[in-house]
């Protein structure tokens, strides 16, 4: 089997925003009077879309909200974790990932986004590596989160390469759950490497560089 692809998650794997979602949501749950939003709490949030996001903080709560009042606290906590990512710049990006990704490139190995979050190109052009990706699949075209296979299905189909010529790269246990669903190869870093079921399992982001293709 000839790979042509890397498909990659966002947070956790290119870069790491997750401090920057736990302080909103934390923020978020704090105007609703919600004091006990942990980063156990948070941790339910990977990998799911931001109004499943909500639905765990609003868990914590016994007030009842109609979808409108949803949308708008879901939208709240977007504009706080969107502020707090001005901050981000291109020392934000460590050498190993940006170093990784060009020789991948140099190889002619198509690379894309399959991420839940809706914020990805604003994120990767903070990084400074928007053009170095060839398709991004993200919050703004998907209606299925992971497990669910589409955000990976509809990379794969944005850079016209079969499943089965595409790895998947995950950090989390939904997102290996959902390149298997979808017939990627899965390559599990950070806490997906607790997944059984993954093909590859690395340390380190350059380890990439090592898989067949």
């Amino acid at each position: 089997m000839k790979y042509k692809a890397i498909i990659f998650d966002l947070d956790g794997v290119i870069c790491f925003t997750d401090e920057y979602h736990f302080l909103a949501w934390q923020a978020l749950a704090k105007k609703l009077g919600i004091t006990n939003f942990t980063r156990e709490d948070n941790a339910k949030q990977r990998g799911v879309s931001r109004m499943e996001s909500l639905e765990v903080v609003l868990a914590k709560s016994d007030k009842k909200y109609t979808y409108e009042e949803k949308v708008e606290l879901a939208n709240y906590k977007n504009s706080l974790y969107v502020k707090m990512l001005q901050n981000m710049n291109e020392s934000d990006l460590s050498n190993e990932v940006k170093s990784t990704l060009t020789e991948l490139k140099n190889r002619g190995i198509k690379i894309a986004i399959g991420s839940s979050s809706k914020n990805a190109p604003l994120i990767l052009n903070r990084l400074g590596i928007l053009n170095l990706f060839d398709g991004i699949s993200d919050g703004n075209n998907i209606t299925k989160s992971k497990p669910n296979p589409e955000v990976f299905l509809k990379a794969a189909q944005f850079i016209s390469v079969e499943p089965k010529e595409c790895y998947v790269v995950e950090d989390a246990i939904a997102g290996i759950d959902a390149a298997l669903a979808g017939g990627f190869t899965s390559v599990a870093i950070g806490d997906a490497t607790k997944h059984s079921g993954a093909h590859y399992k690395i340390s380190s982001f350059s380890e990439l560089l090592n898989l067949p293709f």
